[in-house]
């Protein structure tokens, strides 16, 4: 068997929540001879193991006779485990309760109980109503002709039949409508990875106008809570391409509001509540809008909170990787390191937790994220630590945005270190690096001759001037994807003018509240 599914079957156990782990226990335990015993004991040793090590495995079982057959043994483990899953979780999936009905309807069908199979067949039609279950629905409404098929229509009416098909349209556009809108969201988040084409901007215009057009046409009695949900979905994301962030929040305010509405959507598509409210924290972030910004993220951590024994792990780890990003974010956006501080811990604490989880990307931000809280506090050792850990990790710079950035953020820090003679030799090979990745714009240019000044002016006077100096043509053009990670506008600032870097950003925090107060 191939490495890759080895590594499946060690995965999807180390994956299974302790009630998982019972359940499947519970049920394995109703064999108690033969093949289906020495399941547990294979599940139980593969648990322990950090790391898939066949080898180990037929060292400890060595004589055992699921061996000679270990790929089949393993393939029957894997299934009784999801079988295990899909029992488990069945009463809490609506899907899975519809298709349980469908599959028993066919039963008693195939056993000439069409009484009963029709009974069955009305409480699926219920429940898939109620929920909004429109295509398992068109599965259903089949399954109940075939029934009044088998009857030879002796207890149908015509205006049974044209209840049918009245019913059978109704359904038909609701999920025709969900399909529309599901392919104008794709065709539209499809653009959006295409920012930088020339006819981009084009695109998206000729894309909003064919949009309202087809908006305007609608029935309104087709929306449902999932079709309602994609049409400001695809006007928050447009609007959100477009910088029209007052229009963006509109909409995303609206599908919060749909969901509050109806508190079982939130635990049935926790992931499309989780995104909308993050995407609502920093757009209000963006218009300074504090207090709402303040009020979606209380209903993020909020939603965490409630989600602390129920979600599952993927999304208790995008809630960690969020909920945090964004305190992070916010306490290092006024300046308020101390408070940063406080927080690293269980920061720190989860990112161990879920390193495997996590992808290189996310763990390379928190960790640049983090070195910039140690510089706001002055403890440049541990943010030294931080880079480092980018720096130094080869899977790391794959992602070359996060990576070139840290390269700038090492030369500020060995700066402030006093590492004079190791600035030189970094300071080359972070040039060599930009230049060989074809990232060595007007910024990186005006960066390193900045930093090529400092390393070889001794006097301390004429650095702070240099530092103003580059203040002056650094806040004339501050269009570089760097300042966005670090605040290198507060911090020249601050180095010019002899004044702590937290001071210049919770003063300048001040000024654009009030500016947005005004307005």
């Amino acid at each position: 068997m191939s490495k890759k599914v080895k590594e499946s079957l060690h995965e999807l156990i180390k994956a299974l929540t302790k009630s998982e782990k019972r359940y499947f226990k519970l049920m394995s335990s109703r064999h108690t001879i033969g093949l289906e015993n020495n399941y547990v004991i294979l599940f139980d040793f593969i648990e322990k193991q950090n790391e898939y090590d066949e080898n180990q495995i037929f060292k400890f079982f060595k004589g055992e006779a699921f061996l000679n057959k270990f790929s089949i043994t393993k393939k029957r483990l894997y299934d009784q485990i999801l079988n295990a899953l899909d029992a488990f979780h069945k009463s809490s999936s609506i899907d899975a309760q519809l298709y349980q009905l469908i599959h028993s309807a066919d039963i008693l069908n195939e056993k000439s109980l069409y009484d009963q199979a029709k009974t069955v067949l009305r409480s699926a039609e219920k429940l898939a109503v109620k929920n909004e279950r429109y295509t398992i629905l068109l599965i259903i409404k089949k399954k109940q002709k075939i029934l009044i098929e088998n009857d030879s229509y002796e207890s149908v009416s015509k205006e049974d039949l044209n209840s049918v098909y009245f019913q059978d349209n109704k359904i038909h556009s609701k999920s025709l409508l969900y399909d529309k809108l599901w392919y104008y969201k794709s065709r539209l988040f499809q653009l959006l990875a295409s920012k930088g084409n020339n006819s981009f901007k084009e695109e998206l215009e000729l894309f909003k106008i064919e949009f309202d057009q087809f908006v305007l046409q609608l029935d309104n009695t087709d929306f449902y809570f999932e079709s309602e949900y994609l049409k400001n979905h695809i006007y928050s994301a447009y609007y959100f391409a477009i910088n029209d962030y007052s229009s963006c929040l509109k909409n995303l305010k609206s599908n919060v509001t749909a969901f509050e509405l109806e508190e079982s959507k939130i635990l049935e598509l926790p992931n499309k509540y989780f995104s909308i409210l993050t995407n609502a924290i920093y757009v209000t972030e963006r218009l300074i809008l504090l207090e709402e910004s303040n009020y979606f993220f209380n209903k993020l951590k909020l939603f965490q909170e409630k989600l602390k024994d129920k979600g599952s792990e993927d999304l208790k780890i995008k809630l960690f990787s969020s909920v945090s990003s964004i305190e992070l974010n916010k306490f290092i956006d006024r300046g308020d390191f101390i408070a940063a501080l406080k927080i690293l811990p269980k920061i720190e604490s989860n990112l161990f937790l879920y390193d495997d989880k996590l992808t290189s990307s996310r763990k390379m931000y928190f960790s640049f994220k983090i070195a910039v809280v140690y510089i706001g506090v002055k403890d440049f050792s541990k943010a030294l630590k931080w880079i480092n850990s980018i720096l130094n990790n080869q899977q790391f710079d794959q992602n070359e945005i996060i990576y070139s950035h840290t390269q700038l953020l090492n030369l500020i820090v060995h700066f402030e270190m006093g590492h004079k003679e190791l600035l030189s030799y970094l300071a080359k090979n972070a040039q060599r690096f930009f230049r060989s990745k074809k990232r060595f714009g007007e910024f990186e240019s005006e960066f390193f001759i900045l930093f090529n000044k400092l390393i070889k002016e001794s006097d301390e006077n004429k650095k702070v001037n240099l530092w103003v100096e580059y203040y002056c043509q650094l806040s004339n053009s501050t269009d570089n994807l760097f300042l966005d990670y670090f605040d290198l506008v507060a911090w020249s600032y601050a180095k010019g003018h002899n004044i702590d870097f937290y001071e210049v950003i919770k003063e300048r925090k001040l000024i654009d509240e009030k500016k947005a107060i005004t307005n």
